[in-house]
């Protein structure tokens, strides 16, 4: 069972080409959370790169799960830290990278980046 509340919304399906090491990129351009220190929306880009193993991630599920954090207040690192490891529960790729890139806020972006590789 994936350990936040929104993981259950993930679904996936099976990788037709598990003996093949590909790699899938998804663009969410429209991310949305709200920063818990102002209350105002943050607006950021979430980029996923993974090696499948098995499993494939539903696109319809992503969006759906990523549309829940937008009434939610979460720091940027937390969310992309939360977002990943839910990502990995469910997908259990071979290894995968999320890539947040939010917007201005009084002059400063900010990008967070975390990977994961599956031990052998």
């Amino acid at each position: 069972m994936p350990g936040t509340p929104f993981a259950d919304q993930l679904e996936c399906f099976d990788n037709s080409y598990p003996d093949r090491e590909y790699t899938i990129e998804i663009f969410c351009p429209e991310f949305t959370s709200i920063c818990p220190k102002t209350g105002q929306p943050d607006f950021g880009t979430l980029v996923f790169r993974y090696v499948p193993d098995r499993k494939c991630v539903e696109l319809k599920s992503l969006k759906l799960y990523l549309q829940k954090f937008r009434n939610e207040g979460i720091f940027y690192e937390n969310v992309t830290n939360r977002i990943f490891d839910d990502f990995l529960e469910v997908v259990k790729p071979r290894s995968a990278t999320l890539e947040s890139r939010w917007g201005a806020r009084g002059g400063i972006t900010s990008t967070i980046t975390v990977s994961h590789t599956q031990s052998v």
